[in-house]
């Protein structure tokens, strides 16, 4: 289950439906649930007030009951933990109530938005992750993902049109922009041990920027990954708009196939997969089918495969791909977008 933002804790608090929600998708076959972005103890790493914490009494004690339904019903689950920096709020009636957090004051190529971090205010994001890291070992999480994607904070350290940076957190190359995730996979690895597996979410879209890329070649792809897999990353989520898309001229691999091709690590796959019914039923020849998709991993290109909106309309779905029930799969309902069923 791939980690979808629902924004329905209330001051950060999940619901009491939290568990049941993931729950359902682990009892119906959903091997590894990822939690919807969490965020950490910093006064800006939200942009939606209703977006889960992972720090506080009050949140970690209701994240318990969802650690144990999922495990009850035999799945894993991690917790994303997020930081979001200079991007926008999501809401537009809430203004967060200090200065936004990224490494050079901008939002966009250009466009101001918050206030360069400081060396301290480096140091205090770091702690605050492995705040939350330490929290979901305490509470029996099996594994963590840090989001490094999409435009949020991670990624705009990585991308060279946001980091702007002269000092030892910026750089001409993303394996010396790379340095703000690196020494926090780290500082948690330290403070988790070896045998908890942590999970790096990674893409070259970003919220602001659809075309944007970190990598123009697989060798600035190696640098960047390589930096994360040296400071302990176990697993590269990598995020696509539609999974089937080749990363780079001369290869049909994805992204995740590159990812583990260049580091050696394993990979999810995820981008659009099954959001709609023709996904089962589709030729085998088209790129976006269930048939390609088996293809791909039979071959090796990655190792699991996330689902998003497909789970959402129905928490059944992984179970009924897995028996062959394609008459009954059905199509994504934006609507799904307003519950935790």
């Amino acid at each position: 289950m791939a980690p979808m933002t629902r924004s329905m804790s209330p001051d950060g608090v999940p619901p009491s439906a939290a568990a049941g929600y993931y729950a359902r998708r682990a009892a119906a076959d959903v091997g590894l649930v990822i939690t919807e972005g969490t965020v950490v103890d910093r006064p800006t790493a939200a942009n939606d007030p209703n977006v889960p914490k992972f720090y506080g009494y009050d949140a970690l004690t209701a994240w318990r009951p969802v650690v144990e339904q999922v495990h009850a019903a035999g799945s894993m689950i991690a917790p994303q933990l997020w930081h979001v920096g200079s991007a926008q709020p999501s809401k537009g009636e809430w203004t967060a109530h200090s200065s936004l957090e990224s490494p050079s004051g901008l939002v966009r190529p250009d466009e101001p938005h918050g206030e360069p971090m400081s060396e301290s205010a480096i140091a205090d994001v770091i702690a605050a992750f492995v705040g939350s890291a330490a929290a979901a070992r305490r509470l029996g999480f099996d594994a963590i993902q840090l989001h490094g994607a999409h435009g949020f904070l991670f990624d705009q350290f990585f991308w060279p049109a946001l980091n702007r940076r002269t000092d030892g957190w910026g750089g001409a190359t993303v394996a010396e922009r790379s340095r703000f995730a690196a020494e926090t996979v780290r500082a948690i690895r330290a403070a988790v041990g070896e045998d908890m597996a942590l999970l790096f979410r990674i893409s070259q879209f970003k919220t602001q920027d659809y075309n944007a890329r970190i990598a123009h070649t697989p060798a600035e792809l190696e640098a960047w990954l390589g930096a994360l897999a040296d400071a302990g990353v176990d697993l590269f989520d990598c995020s696509q708009r539609r999974f089937w898309d080749p990363e780079f001229e001369g290869s049909d691999l994805n992204l995740a196939g590159w990812a583990k091709k260049l580091t050696g690590r394993p990979t999810i796959t995820v981008g659009s997969v099954g959001l709609t019914a023709e996904f089962v039923t589709a030729d085998a020849g088209r790129p976006d089918s269930l048939a390609a998709l088996l293809r791909r991993h039979e071959r090796g290109e990655f190792d699991l495969v996330g689902v998003g909106r497909a789970l959402l309309s129905d928490p059944t779905w992984a179970k009924t791909i897995r028996g062959g029930r394609f008459d009954q799969v059905r199509d994504y309902d934006p609507a799904a977008l307003g519950s935790l069923h």
